[in-house]
């Protein structure tokens, strides 16, 4: 099959590695550089060229998209999807993934397992939003943030006030969490491919530090998810339309929690502590799935 991976580096461990999946299995493979990609909108057709020459008939687009370029990088895969390709994760998904605030208000309205959350905009209703949320230790995260960046702890209600007074001054968006003192400083990544979990890996923060995330200093061993992890995790992915994706969550008493489900997780980390080819299981999920519904529009187009 002829497939496009839309990455903005093409050294990167996580394209490399799905380069290689992908060309193991003896399939054609190309790297795009979504902003070197450029589209024509018309009521006659879709049509999309990269530096100067055409681009089509890709039976499917594996999207590693940045969240720097999520504007763009999405209008491109949309452009792909509108052309007849297959993408595990539409540009729809993507786009209702990376948005925090969106994530959660949908994921809980399934009845998925949060840490409570607020959020507000007008400084005179800061004292009643902590209020809402209980007394801390507070965990303010960017709405937008990635890697560990962007989330602070306060553990004094002035501290929490602070903080928040500097991120409107900054007219940033953000979210204020309550803190889950148990999980102590780990959770839980479950790489979801399509209806099942694939891999998983326990991040354990480095000391002083209550962030997880491997950029961070984290480590990482490999972990077999409880039953209600794992169907969390593939619940969460459904609900908000992905087919491949790294879902974070923290063990607490009342159950797993969802803190984020990422859209475009990494394979670095997952592959080096589990061992696993997780690139190879998204490569045969995206050929499957696009061969799948290649086969069944050719039965529609025969019936016809």
């Amino acid at each position: 099959m002829k497939l496009a991976i839309l990455s903005r580096n093409s050294k990167l461990y996580s394209t490399r590695r799905l380069v290689e999946a992908a060309r193991e299995r003896g399939h054609s493979v190309r790297v795009l550089d979504p902003l070197r990609c450029y589209l024509r909108i018309a009521s006659d057709g879709f049509a999309m060229h990269y530096k100067g020459k055409p681009i089509a008939g890709y039976g499917a687009v594996v999207p590693r998209i940045g969240a720097s370029v999520t504007r763009y990088g999405c209008a491109v895969l949309r452009q792909f999807e509108l052309m007849g390709s297959y993408t595990p994760n539409s540009a729809a998904a993507i786009a209702r993934a990376r948005d925090k605030l969106r994530c959660h208000q949908v994921l809980a309205a399934e009845g998925i397992g949060l840490p409570t959350t607020v959020f507000g905009d007008n400084p005179d209703d800061t004292a009643d939003l902590l209020a809402m949320l209980g007394p801390p230790p507070h965990v303010i995260k960017l709405n937008e943030g990635t890697q560990g960046a962007g989330v602070m702890l306060t553990e004094k209600l002035s501290a929490s006030r602070a903080a928040i007074e500097t991120l409107r001054g900054l007219y940033a968006h953000f979210l204020v969490q309550e803190f889950i003192a148990e999980a102590k400083g780990a959770d839980l990544r479950c790489f979801v491919v399509g209806e099942k979990v694939v891999a998983a890996m326990r991040r354990q923060a480095p000391k002083g530090d209550f962030r997880s995330n491997l950029h961070r200093g984290g480590t990482a061993r490999p972990v077999r998810p409880t039953r209600a992890e794992a169907e969390t995790a593939v619940r969460a992915a459904r609900i908000l339309g992905l087919k491949v994706a790294g879902v974070d969550m923290l063990r607490s008493r009342r159950g797993p929690l969802v803190l984020e489900v990422n859209s475009s997780p990494g394979l670095e980390g997952i592959e080096t502590a589990t061992g696993i080819d997780v690139a190879g299981a998204v490569i045969d999920h995206v050929v499957a799935m696009a061969t799948s519904r290649k086969r069944a529009a050719n039965a529609v187009l025969t019936d016809s």
